[in-house]
């Protein structure tokens, strides 16, 4: 697959009827290797190996009803109250990232309202920092790390 600028992992990789599939560590079960799916998997797994978030944190695809419309977030972690920490939208590394892709995953975060916001294709990634309460969007230049919270 695609080199993404993110570290190398080792990947259980698969291939039934000329297709091909990757192990997901979260929902554990093998998904159709996409270049969405491919880009999905590299920040999984970088949020797991290389920030420490604990995969019991991590929910994949979560779904959200936006203007009587089902859509799904590519990725969420939660903090140890349970409360959203980061979403994380993904994009094929075939995409160039614009205003449509970061006007998407505000769209889900005004539903999910999470501290953290980033966008991926997996070459480029946007980080912000939302402040709800002075309704400011700070844009950061690395990963959040993960905390833990009391």
């Amino acid at each position: 697959m695609y080199k993404l600028n993110l570290p190398t992992f080792d990947f259980k990789l698969s291939s039934k009827d000329s297709k091909n599939f990757i192990f997901d560590i979260i929902r554990k079960k093998h998904y159709v290797l996409t270049p969405e799916e491919w880009v999905r998997q590299n920040l999984i797994h970088y949020l797991v190996l290389n920030l420490n978030y604990p995969k019991s944190l991590i929910k994949v695809e979560a779904k959200l009803k936006y203007n009587n419309l089902t859509k799904r977030a590519d990725i969420l972690v939660y903090d140890n109250n349970f409360a959203i920490k980061l979403l994380v939208e993904c994009k094929s590394y075939k995409i160039k990232l614009n205003k449509s892709a970061f006007d998407q995953a505000s769209v889900y975060n005004k539903i999910f309202k999470s501290e953290y916001l980033m966008i991926s294709n997996g070459i480029n990634h946007f980080c912000c920092k939302y402040d709800w309460k002075n309704k400011k969007i700070i844009y950061i230049d690395s990963f959040p790390k993960y905390k833990i919270t009391k």
